[in-house]
Parts: C-alpha cells; structure tokens; sequence
C-alpha cells in the first residue's frame, strides 16, 4: 500500500474519531441532546431551557401554576422532550417522554388530550374510515433499532382502543 493512501486512511480515522468524540459526553456515553448539559434543575431558568432547545412546539399550563415545554424532535426523529417549569420559572425536571415506560401507561379509554399531554406531537396522524378508527404514531428507538408506537382511537368516543408497535423497515 502506497504513503499516499496510508496518509488517507490515517487522515479518515481521525475525522471519523473526532465526529464519534463530538458525539459522546465526557464519560463516553452518547449524548441524547446537545445544550442538556448546561441545564440543572433547581438552578436553570425557562429562559436557558428555551436558549438551549429553542422555541417549543407546545406550552402546557399547569394545574399547580408552572407550565411543561415540549420539544418533539420528529418527524423523523426519535425523541421528544419534556421540561417541567415551576411557578417561580425554574426548571424542575426534564426526560424524553418516548419510553416503553411511558408507552405502557397508554390505557384503553383514554381520551386524545391525556396520550397527547403524556407522550407529545405524534409524527402522523391516519384515518381508517372503515375500522372508524384514528392512529397516531411516534417514532422511538429500540437498541437502536427504529420502531414505531401507535396509538388507535375510536373516532366516535375520541378514547384509546388500543396500542401496537412495529419496526419502522419491518417486511
């Protein structure tokens, strides 16, 4: 093998280890969103939360006087975020809401409001007229693999009637 194409190897391992670097914290671990390192609960203000994520989809006024910011990353990505902002404007928690965890508390009689408070924007929204039947959808990873988790409601009721999930690519 010539110098010249050593060099070139040499030259894309290095670009290919500082790209996987960049994507990883200082423990080595993937990082989920960029900016979330800087935000602490207790300490940051929704103004860094909004510096970090942006302007958010959704607002949600809470019962106790705070409000929850939503980020959904799709269509075609894979997470959606959720910020709990205290009364006083402080951040108090946050987590991407789409989990097996959370996809399990989707219950049968549910209404839209409650899935769509619980688990964001979904990716699509599709009509089956005959099933008279509405599915949502979100995009999820899997051991990252990509997956779909679908909500089906009664179109008459606006309630849960069930949940499936399946591989994006599946044949």
């Amino acid at each position: 093998m010539s110098t010249r194409i050593r060099k070139l190897f040499a030259l894309l391992a290095a670009v290919l280890a500082s790209l996987l670097a960049v994507g990883c914290d200082q423990n080595g671990r993937p990082i989920e969103e960029f900016g979330l390192s800087r935000l602490h609960p207790g300490e940051s203000l929704e103004s860094d939360v909004r510096n970090v994520m942006g302007q958010p989809d959704t607002v949600w006024d809470d019962a106790d006087g705070g409000r929850t910011l939503e980020y959904p990353k799709g269509p075609e990505g894979a997470r959606t975020w959720m910020f709990s902002i205290g009364r006083d404007g402080k951040l108090i928690a946050y987590a991407q809401v789409l989990t097996e965890e959370n996809f399990a508390k989707i219950q049968r009689g549910m209404r839209r409001e409650e899935v769509r408070r619980m688990l964001g924007k979904p990716r699509s929204v599709v009509t089956f007229e005959r099933k008279n039947e509405e599915v949502w959808d979100w995009k999820y990873l899997e051991n990252y693999r990509g997956r779909l988790f679908n909500v089906h409601f009664d179109r008459d009721s606006g309630e849960v009637a069930g949940t499936s999930s399946s591989d994006i690519y599946s044949n």
